[in-house]
């Protein structure tokens, strides 16, 4: 099949049927328990964090949740986490930390939500501490960008052992239309600026910013699902796998080289 150009691989990744953290969450892992709120503000229904079973395994999850077209879209805010968001998130790293249980984070976000109420509440501090403490936990962290991956909103829960992209996800610093409003003065040319921008799986995994590529349909994997789950759930078991040859502090060293060298 010839290749689609980046633009359709954005309308992809942007599509409200694509599958969500929660369609992951139900067929990937089973016995999914949620856990709730950030002990101090209050809960983001954009950010759905809690344990569950990968076949055997016992996991943690965080998962950024866009939520289905209409009012559940709109209840989880798109999928961009307000700083409760982050420091829920965080709290349930530190738990998967204390009880030594592999960390899986699902992420689909535009970006980190942006209004004044977040920065007075330290959306800024929120994402920083978020991506300090990851790059710190011992045990071992495997990110899938499940849909999109945009700017610090999905760094924030990025930094990984393994970052893994579904083949028809994006995951870039901004936007195609901020990228081309930026450098180009006309969002218009977005669809120009997304080829330049190097923000699909196929162009990461050749530039090694990401570690692996999951399978699904070409025409978007609500077309197919099961291909999806199984496809992501054999991939996240060798990823798993592959980190019980490791000490804690071979992990961590790891990680922070992983990072460094960019």
């Amino acid at each position: 099949m010839e290749k689609q150009s980046t633009w359709s691989v954005v309308e992809l990744a942007r599509d409200p049927r694509r599958l969500t953290c929660m369609d992951y969450i139900d067929n990937v892992f089973h016995h999914f328990f949620e856990l709730h709120g950030d002990r101090l503000f209050g809960d983001d229904p954009s950010l759905i964090t809690g344990m569950a079973y990968l076949d055997d395994q016992p996991v943690m999850i965080i998962g950024q949740n866009r939520g289905r077209p209409g009012k559940d879209a709109i209840e989880r805010n798109y999928g961009m986490a307000q700083p409760e968001g982050y420091r829920k998130a965080q709290r349930v790293a530190e738990l998967a930390e204390k009880f030594n249980i592999p960390l899986i984070t699902l992420v689909d976000t535009p970006g980190a939500y942006m209004d004044v109420e977040s920065e007075y509440r330290g959306q800024a501090s929120a994402i920083a501490n978020s991506i300090m403490r990851m790059l710190n936990f011992h045990i071992p962290i495997i990110t899938v960008i499940i849909g999109q991956g945009g700017s610090g909103g999905a760094l924030a829960l990025a930094v990984a052992d393994q970052v893994l992209m579904l083949r028809k996800a994006t995951y870039s610093i901004l936007s195609p239309e901020g990228f081309a409003t930026i450098l180009y003065k006309d969002v218009k040319r977005a669809k120009e600026a997304a080829e330049s921008m190097k923000m699909t799986a196929d162009d990461l995994f050749e530039l090694e910013v990401i570690d692996g590529i999951i399978d699904e349909a070409d025409e978007g994997n609500w077309t197919d699902p099961e291909r999806t789950y199984r496809s992501m759930e054999e991939t996240l078991k060798q990823a798993l796998e592959s980190y019980k040859l490791y000490s804690h502090d071979e992990i961590i060293r790891m990680r922070k080289y992983r990072f460094r060298i960019y």
